[in-house]
């Protein structure tokens, strides 16, 4: 159990609302509460998981009218007696509130502070408990879900299950070599490969799906380019569904990146519309094409709009240039016009996916949708029982995992002596610990909970 002193903090928005909630956890958060609460019974008379209505007061004078929600330990998230007051969302209100908790003895929490309580008091594993904030801060519906299934355990059941095999075949080697009348040895090393293949088959899934992970958390920074009047800004407007730019038959109107954040087939876009990039003496104008294409590096996607209407020019090629290393969907806009380039014209000459599309009769937004799922997803975002890795700092404790199954079976395979297995095999071991928290160090937990937001 992990003992401290109590916290406090407000746990929604500091804006207007219509509630506002802050949240006490801690040995003494019932008295500190009791202290400033006036209802009709003490909290420390109540009954755990009830909700009870009164008053805030301070020196006899009412606060605010408020409902707290008592959860005592070791049923509640922190495993601690824990309250929360549900105040009016007014930020004077909740700030005179959290005052006269703090005057009362608690203190205010650090960020992800509630949360570490809970993973310190074996509530939940660090992978659940980095799965909250990436709850919160979910973008997509595909996001959300995934958050979902790892706070409900699904990878700490993967994980555990792993340990568990590693940790038998660690304790037989050892058995083996203390009691070899009683232990044979002789086949042992071929069917450990076995055993360690499949170890490897599972780990591998979990690296390789990182790969979509990450773009389901972060979403996939996209970005538009195309020489002036090619019709950027409308497929932006089109693909946002909303007047996001100004559109005009001025060349050089958008001159500053916009940005915008969509959502298809359950996966967010995080879009960039650009300036027209072509050469140019105007020093406005300039500064946006050079921001344009400053942007490249940083994009996963680019979306290269050619106006089909138009025969291809230097800015065109210019442009392919730049991105020829990059993922890019070309995009031979204006198709409701006579064209004069052809899609086949166009993917012989770039090796690039090719789509005819209008802004106007919304022709070929269909299958750019798809062409995008599969080109990160490769053909469908599987949104039933598939789990997908979207954090960095656990890909990489299944990458060094994976490098010590590997060397087990390298040394297999030169037949070295089988305490050589055992010293792979719990290094393995000790790094998927590392994902759940259960050989993680102080500094990198306190590391990782400080990313948290206030009042979680």
């Amino acid at each position: 159990m992990y003992h401290s002193d109590t916290i406090c903090a407000i746990a929604t928005s500091m804006n207007s609302s219509g509630i506002g909630i802050i949240r006490v956890s801690g040995e003494e958060s019932i008295a500190i509460v009791d202290s400033i609460f006036r209802g009709k019974n003490k909290l420390a008379d109540c009954d755990s998981h009830t909700i009870q209505y009164g008053h805030i007061v301070s020196n006899d004078e009412i606060i605010d009218e408020v409902l707290i929600m008592l959860m005592k330990a070791p049923r509640s998230y922190t495993t601690e007696d824990t309250i929360e007051i549900d105040c009016h969302g007014g930020v004077l209100i909740l700030k005179k509130v959290l005052s006269l908790l703090i005057e009362s003895g608690a203190r205010i929490a650090e960020p992800g502070e509630f949360t570490k309580r809970a993973f310190l008091n074996g509530r939940i594993d660090l992978s659940e408990a980095e799965s909250v904030m990436d709850l919160i801060s979910s973008n997509s519906e595909l996001a959300m879900k995934n958050s979902i299934k790892q706070l409900s355990g699904s990878l700490n059941k993967i994980i555990v299950d792993l340990r568990d095999k590693i940790l038998y075949e660690t304790a037989y080697i050892e058995s083996a070599l203390d009691d070899p009348e009683h232990y044979d040895l002789t086949d042992y090393p071929e069917e450990l490969r076995v055993k360690v293949n499949d170890m490897l088959e599972r780990v591998n899934d979990l690296i390789n799906s990182f790969n979509s992970g990450h773009i389901l958390k972060e979403g996939i920074n996209t970005l538009i380019l195309g020489k002036p009047n090619a019709g950027k800004s409308s497929l932006l407007n089109t693909l946002s569904r909303r007047e996001r730019a100004i559109v005009t038959d001025i060349p050089g109107t958008t001159r500053d990146t916009l940005e915008e954040q969509i959502t298809i087939n359950g996966v967010s876009l995080n879009i960039i519309d650009t300036a027209g990039i072509r050469e140019t003496d105007d020093i406005v104008e300039k500064i946006g094409v050079d921001k344009a294409l400053d942007s490249i590096d940083d994009a996963d996607l680019i979306l290269f709009v050619i106006d089909s209407s138009r025969p291809l020019d230097e800015n065109d090629e210019f442009i392919i240039d730049k991105i020829i290393d990059k993922k890019v969907i070309i995009l031979l806009n204006k198709s409701d016009l006579v064209s004069k380039i052809s899609e086949e014209e166009i993917y012989n000459k770039y090796n690039k996916p090719v789509i005819s599309f209008s802004s106007v009769s919304l022709d070929g937004l269909k299958a750019l949708e798809s062409k995008i799922t599969d080109m990160f997803f490769s053909g469908q975002v599987k949104s039933d029982d598939t789990l997908y890795i979207t954090n960095s700092r656990q890909a990489g404790c299944l990458t060094n995992a994976k490098n010590s199954l590997s060397n087990v079976l390298n040394s297999i395979d030169n037949m070295m002596p089988e305490d050589f297995f055992s010293i792979d095999l719990m290094d393995a071991y000790n790094f998927l610990g590392e994902i759940t928290g259960e050989t993680i160090d102080d500094d990198l937990a306190n590391k990782i909970f400080l990313e948290f937001c206030m009042g979680k």
